[in-house]
């Protein structure tokens, strides 16, 4: 379910935005290529106070990150499996979907991944080579995903009217400072926790589990050791899977087509496919908690208070955006300084599986597991 919604979501980013927005893209184009002036509203002009960031910069940066990347691959090639064109690929992987991508953010907040896309791309050029399946991974799909972040510091510098340049030397400080925090945590931790991420060696209650590392472990064993033709491909059984790629291209055209029949039905151009796709696509890993959560609030600012008060809601809906990121960001490292770093466990419903018997506790021949309570 999480791959094939995965796969309807990577065929329907290019349709849905060649059908809905391929106009402000070629007026984008139109206005950087041939110097078009472009729509200058209040914030933009206060801003030109400013002096704003030199093109070479960002080219400069773009250059030596690639160089880098290169060379590190070619020089340690028996160890990361990945060649310099192997790079490239995922460089213009991560080069054709930023735009895409970055106009979905833009206007529905949500971003779409590209991790299924690299790891079935590389795993059908080389299959049984996980260590390069992670690298092209990261270089493809985080590169998109950090580009977007730095777009999305701009955008909020731009409104809290910060200096351009300074955003950028910040940006570039942050990053020297958690590349040297990271890479010196890691050591440390692989040195001085013994069985570092080992689950069947750690106590129960240990908070060294590792569980996005395992992920992208386990991700790297099925896309890149296993390799998609033996699950995905004629050589497995999920090959009728590849299907939702057509399915999802073909979403977006049915719902560009309902609005053009029933214009008067102002509701029908709110179908968002990609973001319909790709946020169902996180339903098996997430709970029911999360998605709730979710769709209360969404309801509740983007309806409730858009239609009834407008004038809260321009004036606090991107405050609160803000606000709910950070107390979500504050409130993860205030429990683990608290309470899962000095080992105490909560018990309630939300992570108590003994609440859910059919998902905790298997039958066997029709006959419920030992300690598991009947099903009324």
């Amino acid at each position: 379910m999480t791959y094939g919604l995965g796969f309807s979501a990577l065929g329907s980013i290019f349709v849905h935005v060649s059908l809905f927005h391929s106009r402000e893209v070629l007026n984008g184009f139109r206005e950087v290529l041939c110097g078009q002036a472009k729509k200058s509203d209040v914030h933009t002009r206060l801003m030109k106070k400013y002096k704003q960031v030199p093109m070479w910069w960002f080219l400069v940066v773009l250059v030596v990150n690639m160089a880098l990347i290169i060379f590190v691959c070619e020089h340690y090639l028996e160890t990361f499996q990945l060649p310099w064109w192997g790079a490239l690929i995922a460089f213009f992987i991560a080069f054709i979907f930023t735009l895409p991508i970055g106009i979905i953010v833009a206007t529905t907040n949500q971003q779409p991944g590209l991790n299924i896309i690299t790891e079935y791309v590389w795993g059908y050029v080389f299959p049984g080579r996980p260590v390069a399946n992670m690298l092209f991974k990261v270089f493809g799909y985080i590169s998109m995903t950090q580009a977007l972040s730095f777009v999305y510091d701009f955008k909020l510098g731009h409104y809290m009217k910060i200096p351009p340049r300074a955003m950028f030397m910040a940006q570039m400080l942050g990053t020297f400072i958690a590349i040297i925090i990271y890479t010196i945590t890691a050591w440390w931790l692989m040195d001085t926790v013994p069985n570092l991420c080992d689950t069947s060696l750690l106590p129960h209650n240990s908070p060294w589990k590792c569980p996005q590392d395992r992920v992208f472990y386990a991700a790297s064993v099925i896309w890149g050791l296993i390799a998609p033709k033996r699950i995905f491909g004629p050589l497995g059984v999920y090959n009728n899977v590849n299907w939702f790629f057509l399915g999802g291209a073909l979403a977006p055209i049915l719902a560009w087509l309902a609005q053009k029949i029933f214009p008067k039905q102002k509701w029908i151009s709110h179908i968002h496919m990609p973001v319909l796709l790709s946020a169902t696509a996180m339903m098996p890993p997430a709970t029911s908690v999360n998605y709730t959560s979710w769709l209360i609030l969404a309801f509740l600012s983007g309806y409730v208070v858009y239609r009834r008060w407008p004038h809260l809601w321009q004036r606090y809906n991107y405050v609160l955006s803000g606000g709910l990121d950070a107390g979500t960001a504050f409130i993860a490292v205030l429990l683990f300084l608290s309470i899962q770093s000095n080992r105490i466990s909560v018990d309630w419903w939300g992570n108590n599986v003994d609440g859910c018997p059919l998902a905790s506790c298997p039958t066997a021949k029709g006959v419920l597991a030992e300690g598991c309570p009947a099903i009324s």
